[in-house]
């Protein structure tokens, strides 16, 4: 195993790990700064006000992509696992 091959696989994880927090990232990220906006207009300064619609949010992401992370998730894994006899040669 070359040290090219090695970095080909690390990548590929990196990307999945990126494509897999994407959507639940922006949905918080969404969810933080329309809450901020709320409460810079009525001057609220309340924590529970700001940590529950994210935890919400992510709540909801998790529920709309959840099927398909886990088909990537899943769909990696089997590729390593299936290839793994290639990989130790």
């Amino acid at each position: 195993m070359t040290q090219e091959f090695v970095i080909g696989i690390a990548q590929r994880a990196i990307l999945v790990t990126l494509k897999l927090s994407a959507p639940i990232l922006s949905f918080a990220l969404l969810t933080g700064v329309l809450v901020s906006l709320f409460q810079a207009m009525t001057q609220i300064q309340e924590l529970t006000l700001a940590l529950v619609p994210k935890i919400l949010a992510v709540i909801l992401a998790l529920v709309l992509f959840g099927p398909w992370m886990l088909r990537v998730i899943v769909e990696f894994t089997s590729e390593l696992f299936t290839n793994l006899p290639h990989y130790v040669i």
